[in-house]
């Protein structure tokens, strides 16, 4: 094929990687069509037209630049990321948690999208990977069984799977403040992002017991059940022990209940979904309950006994390819140069994760249009860091990975593990200023 600048790139896939993708496309002058399926068709889990839907939480985790994920958050931002522009542009409050507003931040990159001109959109399916143009499949974890399907006849069947929930939402209004008390961990009592609902010993263990006996969605068939160890159903969870939420989702440590002066013996925490607070997400429940069976057995938390439930939890699949396998350094399918992947489907885990995947597809493809070379992040970087795992990881046992500092090289000399993060977000952050001057070389 005639590489040349006029090239139009096909994206398939309008969620935040193929967005990102478009955007940074357009940024160096290149020509794209973004196809999304939506509303014509719609995944399990989608529920909404526009682009960038946000669908298991409003949270883009940390918001420290002393972590992994702040760290990875500002690498975007310095690159000139529209999804972060539209995350800090939506944000919601959430103490050291970086939340948005998920009906503004769609919106937001949406209309950013439909007001560039060198981006074209057209909603309907692909079904097929283009032979001829450069094309990113961003087709993200629902990703519908015809491409799935086209993707395998392209690499085999080095395709894995698992399965990720959906906490569910509930109404501000229908929540007793009488009961539930306000406070971020640690943090002076009466201030803070999240609503704390505290259970007592006894309230606690049966609540773990009703979620043992609560009655699941069944799995297909065909489907075997591989949990991403970071986004559990909380009763898978609770069948690791009875105390196994006190110490994950449940924890109480930092929180004092005004009505005893006590730290409770566990809590569950609500955070806001939108900046109104008319709605809050149960922080850590996502779950593969049958929504009757939610309706009962999350009313059951203190403060939560009228619920109504804007959103039940749900359960759907995620599918993603053997990156080590089948992907190179710059994205590109081994078998089909021309083919790149972006978000979840090439294995990263997470929103921001899947934006940074999106952010390096569409500058290597832009280079190449442009007759440069592609660039790769360097490895101290957090963008590099996930490029690293996609491509170094053992294949026999490779998993999804959030963005996090065991990635990362390691220091070259002790510290204390508190002074840690800012080491490498300084080390990361100096190595990405000058990675981004080499870009436009």
């Amino acid at each position: 094929m005639v590489i040349s600048k006029d090239s139009r790139v096909i994206i398939i896939g309008g969620g935040l990687a193929g967005s990102e993708a478009a955007w940074q496309l357009a940024r160096w002058g290149i020509k794209c069509t973004l196809f999304e399926m939506k509303p014509k068709k719609f995944s399990p889990a989608h529920k909404v037209p526009e682009l960038a839907e946000l669908v298991c939480s409003n949270s883009l985790r940390s918001d420290l630049l002393t972590s992994a994920i702040g760290l990875l958050k500002e690498e975007l931002r310095r690159a000139g990321s529209l999804i972060m522009e539209a995350a800090d542009k939506t944000r919601v409050p959430a103490g050291k948690a970086h939340a948005v507003d998920r009906k503004l931040f769609s919106k937001f990159i949406t209309e950013k999208i439909e007001s560039e001109p060198l981006i074209d959109i057209i909603r309907e399916e692909v079904k097929e990977i283009p032979d001829e143009n450069f094309c990113i499949v961003a087709t993200g974890p629902l990703s519908s069984k015809n491409i799935v399907e086209n993707l395998k006849k392209l690499i085999g069947d080095d395709f894995l799977s698992f399965y990720d929930a959906i906490s569910p939402i509930i109404a501000a209004d229908s929540i007793d403040y009488s009961i539930v008390f306000r406070q971020s961990r640690y943090s002076p009592p009466g201030e803070g992002d999240y609503l704390n609902c505290p259970l007592t010993k006894d309230e606690y263990e049966n609540f773990v017991n009703e979620l043992l006996k609560g009655e699941k969605v069944p799995l297909k068939t065909f489907e075997s059940p591989k949990y991403f160890e970071g986004c559990l159903p909380v009763e898978v969870m609770t069948e690791r022990g009875i105390d196994t939420l006190r110490y994950g989702p449940m924890k109480p440590v930092g929180l004092i209940d005004p009505r005893t002066g006590k730290q409770p013996y566990a809590v569950v925490q609500l955070r806001a979904e939108n900046r109104e607070e008319t709605m809050f997400n149960m922080v850590g429940f996502q779950t593969k309950l049958k929504w009757p069976e939610q309706k009962r057995i999350f009313r059951m938390i203190p403060g939560l006994k009228y619920a109504e439930f804007i959103r039940y939890g749900s359960i759907h699949r995620n599918t993603f390819v053997c990156a080590p396998k089948v992907l190179n350094p710059d994205l590109s399918l081994k078998v089909k140069p021309t083919c790149h992947l972006a978000g979840q489907i090439t294995g990263v885990e997470g929103y921001v994760e899947s934006t940074a995947m999106g952010f390096l597809a569409g500058i290597n493809i832009a280079r190449k249009l442009l007759g440069k070379k592609p660039v790769l992040p360097p490895k101290e970087t957090a963008h590099g860091a996930l490029i690293s795992h996609l491509t170094n990881a053992n294949s026999k046992n490779f998993q999804p990975m959030n963005v996090n500092f065991g990635l990362f090289p390691r220091l070259n000399k002790k510290v204390p593990k508190k002074e840690r993060g800012a080491l490498y977000a300084k080390r990361a952050l100096s190595a990405w200023d000058e990675f981004l001057k080499t870009i436009n070389q």
